[in-house]
């Protein structure tokens, strides 16, 4: 059983930060050959690709948050943050932390093979 737990989101103002992170478990989940997302879900729309790390530390993201956001990864602690700067309310959103077992980043979300519950971001302005 692979179990994915982000960190509890928040409210925060529009400009301000916030980081969450995501930690991995599982017998048989190998952290640190698995690409690891961040997906977010505003109300009434799909769910959408925000970020990826691959295994050698590759990064990918959505041209929306480019140069706000950051992810990054502690192999270390099966850990994946997402440190967000700059937020905007339309930032707002559930996140989810997904897991990939292949080494590349996918922005597709069925590419996934495991996800959190998700935690709910919420930028006011």
């Amino acid at each position: 059983q692979v179990q994915l737990v982000e960190s509890r989101g928040g409210l925060v103002q529009a400009g301000g930060s916030l980081r969450l992170s995501c930690a991995a478990s599982g017998r048989t989940f190998i952290f640190s050959s698995a690409a690891m997302h961040w997906f977010r879900q505003a109300p009434g729309k799909e769910r959408e690709f925000v970020a990826g790390i691959g295994w050698t530390s590759f990064t990918q993201y959505a041209d929306f948050v480019k140069r706000r956001f950051t992810i990054s990864r502690d192999n270390a602690k099966n850990t994946v943050y997402l440190q967000m700067n700059s937020l905007k309310p339309e930032d707002t959103a559930v996140y989810f932390c997904a897991a990939r077992r292949r080494e590349l980043v996918s922005s597709t979300p069925s590419d996934n093979d495991y996800w959190g519950q998700g935690t709910q971001v919420t930028v006011s302005s």
